[in-house]
């Protein structure tokens, strides 16, 4: 299901939310059959601290409430744990909507004008950090990760990480210099590919 453009004459462009995060969703998302019987909400270990249930979530998606849902903390707080997915009746992939979002959310720049925009925006810093990373090495680079995310996120927490990391180091569990994968360029050539597919 290919999203449609927006139509600047629409008077209800949002009609057209549940479509567009469907389309946008890896695979078949099947988020229309959502018969909000709560039980991703009840299955999941980080519900307390969303703003909306995945239930409520996708309440919102499906009334075209698009800048409320992409300000959600919901999918920032989605450990991707897949309970509720396993758990789901309708088989809905409700962690990969939770990706979705998040990126939306990022493309969009709502995810850091909400009354959640600390944890957004954090959440969304290493998400961003993390996929650089993957393109520039291949994989993740810890002590790069760690680093930036905590000066500019949480830059009174940095000195408090320096004995875990040297514990880490000492043991050969840690990686101070990034090491590239082998064929880096082949993955840069999939990722590029992607990117094209993705905006096409």
């Amino acid at each position: 299901m290919k999203a449609q453009p927006v139509n600047p004459n629409d008077p209800n462009p949002n009609l057209r939310f549940l479509e567009e995060v469907s389309a946008k969703t890896a695979g078949v998302s099947r988020l229309e059959m959502c018969i909000q019987c709560g039980t991703c909400g009840g299955s999941c270990p980080s519900a307390e601290d969303m703003d909306h249930t995945p239930r409520g979530l996708f309440a919102l998606i499906r009334a075209g409430m698009r800048e409320e849902a992409l300000r959600s903390n919901t999918p920032w707080v989605c450990v991707s744990c897949y309970h509720c997915v396993v758990r789901c009746p309708q088989d809905v992939h409700i962690t990969d909507v939770m990706y979705t979002l998040k990126s939306m959310a990022i493309q969009s720049g709502l995810y850091s004008d909400s009354p959640s925009h600390k944890i957004n925006k954090a959440a969304a810093g290493f998400s961003s950090t993390f996929i650089g990373n993957v393109n520039e090495y291949g994989r993740s680079w810890e002590v790069g990760l760690a680093t930036v995310h905590a000066l500019k996120h949480f830059p009174l927490r940095a000195p408090s990480m320096a004995p875990m990391a040297l514990g880490l180091w000492a043991k050969s569990r840690l990686n101070i210099t990034p090491k590239r994968i082998k064929g880096i360029d082949q993955l840069k050539a999939i990722i590029a590919k992607a990117n094209t597919l993705e905006v096409s």
